[in-house]
């Protein structure tokens, strides 16, 4: 009888797993660790309105970062392990005050100690942008988001007012509450523009990033953000109110009312790439006039 070497089967080189070992314990620990408010924003992505923006910031912040590439420079262990220590602490008394949104920035905080601890500021710099989309895509806690939606109600509902009685509709504004012929609209925190404001400033910065080239610059679209979606916003209560005046009160609910809100969206999105077209503009004619100066 002749024996037959069976040939070894190939394991990957020690170094290998010397050098994925770490990682994987980091991440099994950053799960441990950060499961609950990890779990906690999705549910919240899915079920919230106005925390729905965040189904679309986090997976374009991990394509932004992909495109970023990596690029490592000199890691900083200790400054990392600092910062992963603050992140674990905030996470640990966040989790005592049961405070939702300090225990999910302290995700972004843990993150920021591992960038920097593996791979030093300079790719935590490269990375700014998919950062601060994901932080971004964390909701609002509720406390401030009850202290901004009222004054941006009686914002909308001013200007929506004022636009209506510059068409001849007579309106009697109480508050939040437009009062016409016919019926009377009630501007709800739904209606704020709180969403729309929301998700203007995360294209605004996403834009900034990717268009612009200056802090100054993006500085600027960020700020011009808020007053678009506010004025986006009044003018979306003119049209429902138009609508219930010379066409039909029941137009303001339902599919139209709906329609209303994606489409001055989507005109929103238009005017902020406006905005950065134009704030590129600046920045290279001011680029071309100090070099030729």
């Amino acid at each position: 009888m002749t024996s037959v070497s069976l040939p070894r089967p190939h394991f990957a080189d020690t170094a290998d797993w010397q050098t994925l070992a770490p990682w994987i314990t980091t991440g099994l620990a950053f799960l441990v660790l950060f499961w609950e408010p990890a779990t906690g924003v999705a549910r919240d992505w899915w079920r919230d309105p106005n925390a729905g923006h965040g189904l679309l910031l986090f997976p374009v912040a991990l394509y932004v970062a992909w495109r970023s590439g990596l690029r490592p420079g000199v890691p900083r262990p200790a400054v990392g392990t600092a910062i992963l220590v603050a992140a674990a602490l905030l996470r640990y008394l966040s989790g005592l005050a049961e405070e939702l949104f300090t225990m999910r920035v302290s995700m972004i905080v843990a993150l920021c100690g591992i960038i920097v601890f593996a791979f030093g500021w300079s790719q935590l710099k490269r990375w700014w942008l998919p950062l601060t989309l994901l932080f971004l895509s964390i909701p609002i806690p509720a406390v401030v988001l009850g202290s901004i939606a009222l004054p941006l109600q009686l914002k909308a509902s001013t200007l929506g007012a004022s636009l209506l009685m510059m068409r001849h509709v007579p309106v009697v504004q109480s508050g939040n509450i437009i009062q016409l012929p016919n019926m009377s609209l009630f501007v709800a925190e739904a209606c704020s523009g709180l969403r729309s404001l929301t998700a203007l400033l995360a294209l605004g910065v996403l834009a900034g990033g990717t268009w612009l080239g200056s802090a100054w610059s993006r500085g600027v679209l960020i700020l011009l953000a808020v007053p678009v979606a506010m004025a986006l916003n009044g003018v979306r209560i003119f049209l429902a109110g138009f609508l219930v005046y010379y066409v039909d009160p029941r137009l303001a609910d339902g599919f139209l009312h709906a329609t209303e809100g994606w489409v001055l969206f989507v005109v929103a999105f238009g005017l902020l790439a406006l905005l950065a077209w134009s704030l590129r503009r600046v920045e290279t004619a001011l680029a071309a006039r100090v070099g030729t100066a």
